[in-house]
């Protein structure tokens, strides 16, 4: 093949007409990045967004997005009305225009006039088959023998082994494809290649270009999408250098929010960023941040227009080399003496050298004091290696000024502040340090907030003096004391002393388990009152009150002695028979069985012999509970005493009479248990009766898996479908939890949702929402299920605790069944193993889309098959292996597998 140098050129003076028809080939349409051609109106919109889009059907994370947007920015491939349609298969016409343009020769390029007739391709592919044939791309006498009787030899579809050799012409790289020729490819369907195409295939491989299918096939007549074509290429650049005008390859200099700077053969070339800008490094096919940019690192640009559309980090080391030495003084001319390694060694700069003090911020050459110890960094990149960044390592400092607090580290005794002149300094504090708020001392800078404004003295590099000049939000911490009226608050602060501040009208009250708490929730105590966090504002008034600690005593289970309502004293008396005194007063939480509990109600039952638990500061109560329930695991029945023993918590065994017969039993879904049912260990809570005396109902603990099919937000009551039944209840007194653990409100559930529901005997006492996954079966072997998600990341579940498969409403034990050709829904099962439920499918042909109705009609197998329409959600992954397609992508005929989760469709695979 001839020798090219490539030079990226448009032709902008075609007629409309050709652009027109441009907009047909590999990518046509509204050109992204076009010079000169108006993009359309969605994809604009697009580009005003966060989160830029090149084409709306190229997600963001899908497998040949890096490829993609490079080759467009470059140039090489457009897009058709916003979208590129990366399934779509290339023809052979189109292909040789990508290459052309690919290997940069669009500037040899002729009328066409002389193309082939006998290689039939569209008026606009004539020029580039004309030149692809004096290129050598293509072999005349070769392609005609191709040709199959009326067939246009432009419109059929590019093969894989066809454009191994394209690819690898492209590449220059004939001599080693001949060479090759002979050697085995090592794919399974060897035989299938064309001994033609042998060479072009292994040297492909070779270069990394392109891979197998699965299997270790090549599948050499199969289709190349047009996602495939633009990763062909787009790998090929790393093998050439097409020398395009609009590529850029070099050393980032200068690097800002808005634009980045590179040094390129010896000059600077400054690029604009913009929300247009994407990221890429060289090692990765997934999209990078812009923070994967760094100074002086090796970055190719592709430009359009002064902006930067395609970024990629190359190498991502910094072309520098660092010397460190002792600062003798700084010379005339742009120079300093520093001796290093007992040498005395001179160093020039220039205005872009960029000096910095301990804490990296900016400072001016002559602010450098003798004898500190620098760091001289020195770019590599070019012959006179100039010093790029000159940083103090240490250094004396004395100084004053005022600025506003950055940060702080208590742990590291460090304040960080932003200078009136811009300057971010981070300096040292110690015991000895003076801080000031208001005239007066703060003894725990913990109480600094960021933003504070502030005038500071340094002295030999330490913190002398910090005073805050204007009134800021801060916190304190101390022990609540007392709150007056809702409108004051008294506390001991850290220190020991005492202070008292005004409340704002609604102050947040936060306190770890009690939703929406309020002041009546704190406990306020000289002898132990909450330890708490206050946020102060610039009024000094406390917004918020934090309660991080309570020193309450829990006294446990004791028996009423006696209790004098006049007085609110209360005595009782514990297991080892020892006599307590308490006070009750309005602010003790009570609790009985009752669902609005009241301290009058409480007091009616606080009679002798009556057990109650409760907890204390001193002799004062803060909750108390008239003991109605035990709970625990069930150990036994005796018939004989008629009682039944639980095992608590705490390890302690209690024996509960029973009257009748028999004990009560309730459980979820079942009516007349019988106890005989119960076995050791089942979790169970013992109600008893209104005297203590007796067990009126032992409800057993039940997990049950439901489907969400209503929320009744309004009364709190849901129903919900488990095992084909469908049962209504209320959760008003369940506490609600999402997937993450996270508690909800019955107004966050969601119809569809899969939930796990722990009954108390009929009563719902918690709700979690299950995780569910959605995908293939990517490996599976005994240990670890691996599963492909729709949105191209992968999951591992362990099967350590156990594992069932449904399929087709049958249930096995085991992962035994389970293929990669499945695929599934997993999630957890209530207790705790894995439950895979394998989606049904149905292959089918497609009939059409009704854009009006979004129903996807598919051909029946019969005419009695009614079941050929399907609503199509947004939810719905529809793709061809991991291609993500849009529903009007799908054509007629063209064949599919449908799968559903019981009724519902969740996945569409076009073949």
């Amino acid at each position: 093949m001839s020798s090219y140098k490539r030079k990226f050129q448009r032709n902008m003076n075609r007629a409309v007409s050709t652009v027109l028809v441009t907009a047909l080939c590999l990518g046509g349409g509204a050109a992204a990045f076009a010079d000169g051609v108006q993009e359309d109106a969605s994809q604009a919109q697009t580009q005003n967004t966060s989160s830029f889009q090149l084409f709306s059907d190229v997600k963001s994370g899908f497998w040949a997005e890096k490829h993609i947007y490079k080759l467009a920015s470059e140039g090489i491939i457009l897009g058709d009305a916003g979208k590129f349609r990366p399934g779509d298969s290339v023809t052979q016409q189109e292909a040789i225009t990508m290459a052309i343009r690919f290997m940069n020769l669009n500037s040899k390029l002729g009328s066409g006039e002389n193309a082939p007739k006998e290689l039939a391709v569209g008026n606009y592919f004539k020029p580039y088959v004309e030149l692809a044939l004096q290129e050598k791309l293509i072999d005349k006498a070769e392609e005609i023998t191709s040709i199959r009787e009326k067939e246009e030899w432009g419109k059929k579809p590019a093969s894989r082994e066809w454009i191994a050799k394209i690819l690898v012409r492209a590449l220059d790289k004939e001599a080693e494809a001949k060479a090759a020729a002979g050697t085995s490819t090592g794919f399974a369907d060897e035989s299938s290649i064309s001994a033609t195409a042998r060479g072009y295939v292994n040297v492909a491989v070779q270069l990394d270009l392109t891979k197998g299918v699965e299997g270790n096939k090549f599948d050499p007549r199969g289709n190349v999408t047009r996602a495939q074509l633009a990763t062909f290429f787009s790998r090929g650049g790393e093998h050439v250098n097409p020398g395009y005008d609009n590529v850029y390859e070099g050393i980032v200099t200068s690097l800002k929010d808005d634009s980045l700077t590179l040094f390129v053969n010896g000059t600077t070339r400054t690029f604009k960023l913009d929300n247009r800008s994407v990221y890429f490094t060289k090692d990765s096919e997934t999209k990078a941040s812009k923070s994967a940019l760094q100074l002086y690192t090796k970055v190719l640009v592709v430009d359009k227009v002064g902006s930067a559309s395609y970024v990629e980090v190359r190498d991502a080391s910094q072309q520098l080399e660092k010397t460190e030495g002792t600062l003798l003084r700084v010379l005339s001319g742009n120079r300093m003496l520093l001796l290093v390694n007992n040498d005395s060694v001179t160093y020039t700069y220039d205005a872009n050298t960029m000096f910095l003090d301990q804490n990296g911020n900016t400072i001016a050459p002559d602010s450098l004091t003798p004898d500190s110890t620098v760091e001289i960094q020195r770019e590599t990149f070019t012959a006179e290696k100039k010093p790029i960044i000159v940083q103090v390592k240490s250094a004396i400092m004395n100084k004053s000024g005022n600025g506003v607090v950055e940060d702080f580290d208590l742990t590291k005794k460090t304040v960080k502040i932003k200078e009136a002149s811009g300057i971010e300094e981070t300096f040292k504090y110690d015991d000895s340090t003076i801080i000031l708020y208001q005239d007066q001392v703060v003894n725990n800078p913990g109480e600094l907030q960021k933003g504070s404004a502030v005038e500071f003295t340094v002295k030999n590099n330490v913190l002398t003096k910090l005073e805050v000049t204007q009134g800021i939000e801060r916190t304190v911490t101390g022990t609540l004391l007392s709150i007056e009226g809702k409108s004051l608050i008294s506390f001991t602060n850290a220190n020991g002393k005492d202070e008292i501040k005004r409340l704002v009208e609604k102050p947040l009250i936060v306190i770890n388990g009690i939703a929406e708490a309020t002041l009546d929730d704190l406990i306020a105590d000289v002898k132990g009152g909450d330890k708490v966090k206050l946020t102060i504002n610039p009024e000094e008034q406390v917004t918020k009150i934090e309660v991080t600690g309570r020193q309450s005593e829990s006294v446990g289970a004791v028996s009423v002695v006696k209790y004098e309502p006049k007085y609110k004293a209360l005595m009782v008396v514990d297991s080892a028979k020892k006599v307590h005194a308490f006070t009750l007063d309005e602010k003790t939480k009570v609790e009985y069985n009752s669902a609005n509990p009241t301290l009058e109600g409480a007091e009616s039952l606080l009679t002798e012999g009556r057990r109650i638990s409760l907890t204390s500061i001193g002799d004062r109560v803060l909750s108390l509970q008239v003991i109605y329930k035990y709970e625990g695991t069930y150990v036994s029945t005796d018939t004989t005493k008629k009682n039944v023993t639980i095992l608590q918590a705490d390890g302690t065994k209690i024996e509960v009479p029973y009257q009748g017969i028999a004990p009560s039993v309730s459980m979820y879904g079942k009516s007349n248990v019988s106890w005989t049912e119960l076995r050791t260990g089942d979790p169970v809570t013992a109600f008893l009766s209104t005297n203590q005396d007796a067990l009126q109902t032992l409800a057993i603990k039940k997990t049950v898996q439901f489907e969400l099919t209503n929320v009744n937000v309004s009364n709190s009551r849901i129903r919900a479908l488990a095992n084909g039944i469908s049962n209504e209840f209320y959760v008003d007194q369940a506490a609600l939890f999402g997937e993450n653990g996270i508690g909800i409100k019955i107004h966050d559930l969601k119809v569809g949702q899969t939930i796990n529901v722990t009954f108390s005997g009929q009563t719902a006492t918690s709700l979690h929402v299950v995780k569910l996954s959605l995908g293939k079966v990517e490996q599976v072997d005994g240990s670890v299920l691996t599963l492909k998600k729709f949105d191209g990341t992968s999951e591992t579940f362990s099967l350590g605790s156990g594992v069932k498969v449904i399929r087709n409403g049958s249930v096995s034990s085991g992962s035994s069944s389970l293929n990669t050709k499945d695929h599934v829904e997993v999630r957890k099962d209530t207790d705790g193993s894995l439950l895979v439920k394998v989606l049904t499918s149905m292959e089918r042909q497609v009939s059409r889309y009704n854009t009006l109705t979004k129903e996807l009609s598919v051909l029946r197998s019969s005419a009695a098959d009614n079941n050929y329409r399907f609503p199509i959600t947004d939810d719905i992954y529809i793709h061809q292996g991991d291609t993500t397609l849009s529903v009007q992508s799908l054509k007629e005929n063209d064949k599919i597998v449908l799968y559903f989760n019981g009724d519902k469709l969740i996945e569409i695979e076009k073949q």
